[in-house]
């Protein structure tokens, strides 16, 4: 008599990333709701954008390269980098500006749904205090691990099962490119800012960047830009540190 042997039971590829999303989610909830107002909840985000998908990556025997944490494309990512941070950032300045000067005359109901800045507009390039320490954190504790998370594992997961899409610019844009973006965005509600669903519209762009070169570099490197851009603005504008 033949003896079977039970397979193990393995998740389709969009409950997977689906149940990994969901588990960073409740833990950034977690650590929000017990350790609001101290480094923890980033600490919590950061290690498991990194870490969760190895628990899937290592029943399949995969490590990070085969979800685009590699240099392999690194000029490309560079040039892509450069080039669209040339377009992006004056367009960003003028909107940025535009906005600045139309916040006073919100409603204040509206207005604290849509920012959390405030007061007078008196423009004044400058940088915020300890900007080198703010270059580091955004690249290596936060744009790099939520690129490798969102963009890299989760972009690519989701396009295993929906490989259909249209190509835009040199980059395949399905199904899997569009959830990515929106899921990129309500994590960003996990501690409860509504104005940080406009995440959704630079993750636009960080997956377009994604499926052009096949990497998540050259996305990190316009992901942290833009954070530490969009500071400077704040800044400038409002004042502050």
């Amino acid at each position: 008599m033949t003896q079977t042997v039970a397979t193990p039971w393995r998740p389709s590829a969009v409950q997977e990333a689906l149940g990994l999303w969901a588990v960073g989610f409740a833990g950034i909830i977690a650590a929000f709701l017990a350790f609001g107002g101290t480094s923890i909840p980033k600490l919590v985000a950061t290690v498991g954008f990194l870490y969760l998908p190895l628990i899937p990556m290592r029943w399949r025997d995969e490590d990070y390269r085969d979800y685009g944490l590699s240099a392999r494309a690194w000029r490309e990512d560079v040039r892509l980098f450069l080039i669209v941070s040339a377009i992006v950032g004056p367009l960003f300045f003028l909107g940025f500006a535009g906005f600045a000067e139309l916040l006073p005359h919100l409603p204040e109901a509206v207005a604290r749904h849509l920012t959390p800045l405030g007061g007078e507009v008196h423009f004044q390039w400058r940088l915020p205090s300890r900007f080198g320490e703010w270059v580091v954190d955004q690249l290596f504790v936060v744009a790099l691990p939520e690129e490798f998370f969102y963009r890299g594992y989760l972009q690519a997961r989701l396009r295993d099962a929906w490989p259909q899409g249209r190509k835009f610019l040199g980059a395949r844009l399905g199904p899997a490119f569009w959830l990515t973006a929106v899921l990129f965005a309500l994590g960003h509600l996990a501690i409860f800012q509504a104005w940080r669903l406009s995440v959704f519209f630079p993750a636009l762009l960080f997956g377009w960047m994604r499926e052009r070169t096949g990497t998540v570099i050259g996305a990190a490197l316009f992901h942290a830009a833009c954070n530490l851009f969009i500071r400077v603005l704040e800044v400038s504008f409002f004042g502050g540190a």
